[in-house]
């Protein structure tokens, strides 16, 4: 298959042009949107030129174009009311999986999903945090099924390791929800070399998705799918997916990483969604946008926005429990059994995403390179 490249040329910030193309030597065209220029690959080469000559110039606009949509949504957030779940039935004799859910949104979620009945398993890095959680509501809720079991993202062979423990415990598996999360470290590389946005946000998540997808179709059934739930961020609406840079070795950004990672996960929650509906599997596949949440999330933000963001981050953001309403929507309610595939959700409403979900060669390219990367084909 040919390589894919999805690109941004030098255009007015808050443009772009997606496309894809055939080698850089055979190429003649490309797919557009938006109604902007078309591709040009020659374009493309004076773009990587002025990248290495203007080495700021590539780090500055992710950032500025990140704090921009924060400041939007921020605006949005302020002016629009808040997402309350309604009421869900009681879940008794379902089994989950939250990554992440020793605190903030993944917290809220397994508290919730444990209230309701649902046999919830943590899965995290910190086993002291993990512990302290399921004991907290275990003590809220005497009746709460809550156990935590060591995962880290970072490493590949840990993700293997926990999916080896659940399934020995013969359980089903009913609902995924992939939550766990960083955003803005400094640059890094996981145990297996992958850039840390891109192998925890996407590739741990990919990895324990495609283990665990045997489990969800077996404990699907009609009227009562298994559900995949990402937890994705308004922030992929100014990522792009480099097949040919997805570690971001060119001109490192932790800004442009972090929304990178977000879209590639919208991208591999799109593309699942068709691969078990073609299949005809009992199982759906979303995208969820909890909004900006008042979590450790933000702890590695630019030392006077950190200060700030502390100050003011009770009055401005969601509480986890707000932000939680829609992961939990996505992932409970009888209203959307079966028909929210492809969905995105934010604030409990269905939204389009953009464009690049929409690609079915982008979809396909991201989805078998990261098999290749993982070495599952």
């Amino acid at each position: 298959m040919p390589p894919y490249c999805l690109c941004t040329p030098l255009m007015p910030l808050g443009e772009s042009v997606w496309g894809f193309h055939e080698p850089e030597e055979q190429c003649d065209k490309a797919v557009t949107f938006r109604g902007l220029c078309p591709f040009d690959p020659e374009k493309q080469r004076i773009r990587r030129v002025l990248t290495d000559m203007f080495p700021l110039r590539s780090r500055l606009l992710p950032v500025l174009r990140l704090y921009l949509l924060g400041f939007k949504v921020l605006l949005l957030q302020l002016f629009t009311r808040a997402f309350r779940l309604p009421e869900m039935p009681r879940q008794d004799g379902k089994v989950a999986i939250v990554t992440g859910g020793g605190r903030g949104i993944g917290y809220e979620v397994v508290r919730h999903m444990a209230r309701l009945g649902v046999h919830v398993i943590i899965g995290g890095r910190d086993e002291r945090e993990g512990l302290a959680a399921v004991r907290r509501i275990c003590e809220e809720y005497k009746e709460a099924k809550v156990e935590f079991k060591k995962l880290d993202l970072a490493s590949l062979q840990s993700v293997h390791q926990f999916v080896q423990r659940f399934k020995q415990q013969g359980l089903p598996l009913n609902i995924l929800i992939n939550n766990a999360g960083v955003m803005l470290v400094p640059e890094r590389r996981t145990e297996d070399g992958f850039e840390q946005h891109f192998g925890v946000n996407y590739l741990g998540h990919f990895l324990l998705t495609w283990l665990l997808l045997d489990t969800l179709k077996d404990s699907g059934r009609c009227g009562h799918f298994s559900r995949v739930v990402n937890v994705s961020s308004s922030a992929h609406r100014i990522g792009e997916v480099r097949l040919n840079d997805l570690n971001s070795r060119q001109c490192y950004s932790a800004h442009a990483a972090y929304c990178r990672s977000k879209l590639a996960q919208l991208v591999f929650s799109s593309h699942l969604q068709q691969e078990l509906q073609h299949g005809g599997f009992p199982v759906t596949s979303c995208a969820v946008d909890p909004g900006m949440v008042d979590t450790a999330l933000y702890c590695h933000l630019w030392k006077p926005l950190h200060l700030a963001h502390s100050a003011l981050a009770p009055l401005l953001l969601k509480t986890p429990v707000q932000g939680a309403a829609t992961v939990l929507h996505a992932a409970l309610s009888p209203a959307l059994e079966g028909e929210y595939g492809e969905g995105y959700w934010s604030n409990g409403c269905r939204e389009m995403t953009t464009p690049p979900t929409f690609d079915s060669q982008l979809k396909l390219s991201l989805w078998e390179t990261s098999l290749q990367l993982l070495g599952l084909q």
